[in-house]
């Protein structure tokens, strides 16, 4: 008579295979919720505004628009759509605001797409974009403004 082998699961066998499939189950669920969160982006517009700028970057400006935003040496998804200069103002001596001839305020328009998540920071590469942002600097490949501050931020739903 041929006996059969009856093969018996132990305790410890059991606990083995009960974490492999957690192990493996966690790791699936990082890779598709990772997945998704990069793949979701917010579309964003905001102005910035650079005063006191020297009058000729004006002309300078409009003939590298559109230009693609850079950050830490990265392009990012997005790009300075438009340029507009407006008069800069300065206090004279005897205290009366005159318009300065060599340098205006620049109004740049500006749009991307940025990571969604499920608290809206909205960045820029490492720069955070919110109305009242002071020390913003503006960047692409071939514009650079520094100490500039964001007047307006839109974003699509």
């Amino acid at each position: 008579m041929e006996m059969k082998q009856k093969r018996k699961f132990n305790v410890v066998d059991v606990i083995v295979v009960v974490l492999v499939v957690l192990v493996l189950i966690f790791a699936a669920y990082k890779l598709l919720s990772n997945t998704e969160e990069e793949s979701s982006t917010v579309h964003i517009s905001y102005t910035v505004k650079c005063e006191g700028v020297s009058e000729e970057l004006y002309e300078t400006c409009q003939k590298y628009l559109p230009s693609q935003l850079m950050a830490s040496g990265q392009l990012f998804d997005g790009n300075i759509k438009s340029v507009s200069e407006k008069p800069y103002y300065v206090l004279s001596g005897n205290g009366e605001w005159v318009e300065d001839p060599n340098h205006v305020t620049l109004y740049f328009d500006v749009e991307c797409n940025v990571p969604a998540g499920s608290v809206m920071t909205t960045k820029v590469g490492e720069q955070e974009v919110r109305v009242g942002k002071t020390d913003y600097i503006l960047k692409s490949e071939y514009i650079e403004f520094d100490k500039c501050e964001i007047t307006s931020v839109t974003w699509d739903k």
